[in-house]
């Protein structure tokens, strides 16, 4: 692809990015605004995150398939316009009930946006910086992970968190509307998707190194898991604590600030100390970080959640990067599906389980537990070395 085609694709793959992971992680805001409103558990709030990240997951495979038939903008666009339905629909709902469906159809949507984008902007960089596109890519979601969750806080505390989450339907529904018409002429000629004999490499799924690929997924699940169980009960660790709306936004967005800078820094690591002792540092500080979040007192913790959240994102740029090199180009769209599968399923599974633990013993003694788990990564990327290293 011509360099001024591959800058125009990642440009767009940038805004879905920032726009489908924004609306992601702006319910961690809204999550404690519908506890007190709709009187929720813990195990509630949790499986309301596995309601949006649950269907995000199961719908990634299918879009993969879905991209190879009928090409990616086709099914970006549908996609959008599906999450937009579901916030639209989450300004009418009445209770724990609805909200679990309109979460459903939501999450449905936004599972086109990863392995398709992915899968795009892979191809456009086939012969050129493709772990610096995607790295790009990835920051692009961590802004929106930034800006989206202090924005609905100012508009629910303005207008409600029903016009919060209509004003976020009607940006996505613009958006796709306008996907087709931009990526339209974005994709060379001739190709929608993978061909059918464009896999003759590999696996069905195009897998090259088939145990790197497991272990590479097994540390991606662990990781975006306690990533989401963190972020879901953070909100109600700081007010517990005694913070009011205002201080808990701000905490999100620091976090995810943090997270934002951490694509670029463990990108700068990886380059220098590798992959493998990327993930290491990143994973021990992690857990190290939770642990002093639940000891430290509201001030000191504003300052500390920017760093936990680089070693909090920061693992995942340095994987996504890698699926690219253990799967043939052919397959890309549905490997990147089944990556983000297991990911983004954990991440769905994670919540309500801790949500129960919470129920039981309290949010410290699980975000201990948590932070215990976070570390079975580092044995993982030990023995992920020789397939780094091939």
């Amino acid at each position: 692809m011509k360099t001024a085609s591959a800058r125009a694709t990642l440009l767009t793959s940038c805004t879905l990015h920032f726009l489908h992971d924004g609306f992601a992680d702006l319910l961690y805001a809204l999550f404690p605004i519908w506890a007190r409103e709709f009187s929720l558990s813990f195990a509630q709030v949790g499986l309301l995150r596995t309601a949006y990240s649950g269907a995000l997951a199961l719908f990634q495979i299918p879009a993969g398939f879905l991209a190879e038939k009928w090409g990616e903008p086709h099914i970006l666009a549908a996609g959008t316009a599906l999450t937009a339905l579901g916030f639209l629909s989450l300004g009418m709902a009445g209770g724990f009930g609805t909200l679990l469906v309109f979460l459903v159809v939501g999450g449905l949507g936004a599972g086109t946006q990863h392995p398709l984008s992915s899968s795009l902007v892979s191809r456009a960089y086939e012969e050129g910086r493709r772990r610096a596109a995607l790295g790009t890519y990835n920051f692009s979601g961590d802004l929106g992970k930034t800006a989206w969750p202090p924005c609905v806080v100012l508009i629910a505390a303005w207008a409600g968190w029903r016009w919060a989450t209509r004003d976020v339907g009607l940006v996505a529904l613009v958006t796709a509307s306008s996907i087709p018409f931009v990526l339209r002429r974005l994709v060379w000629p001739g190709e929608k998707g993978a061909g059918p004999g464009s896999a003759a490499l590999g696996s069905d799924w195009g897998i090259q190194d088939v145990h790197g690929f497991r272990l590479l997924s097994a540390i991606h699940g662990i990781d975006n898991g306690s990533r989401s169980a963190f972020m879901t009960f953070l909100p109600f660790l700081l007010l517990g604590k005694g913070a009011g709306m205002d201080l808990m936004g701000l905490a999100l967005g620091l976090t995810f600030a943090g997270g934002a800078v951490g694509k670029f820094v463990c990108g700068v690591l990886a380059e220098r100390l590798g992959i493998i002792r990327t993930v290491i540092v990143t994973e021990a500080a992690t857990g190290l970080g939770i642990l002093l979040v639940l000891a430290l007192p509201i001030p000191a913790t504003l300052f500390l959640l920017p760093v936990l959240g680089v070693a909090l994102n920061g693992t995942s740029s340095v994987l996504y990067g890698t699926v690219a090199e253990l799967v043939v180009p052919g397959r890309r769209s549905r490997a990147y599906g089944l990556f983000y599968t297991i990911g983004i399923g954990s991440g769905a599974i994670a919540p309500p389980a801790y949500g129960l633990l919470s129920d039981w013993t309290g949010i410290s003694t699980t975000l201990t537990v948590l932070a215990a788990i976070v570390l079975v990564t580092i044995p993982l990327a030990i023995f992920l070395r020789k397939s780094v290293e091939r």
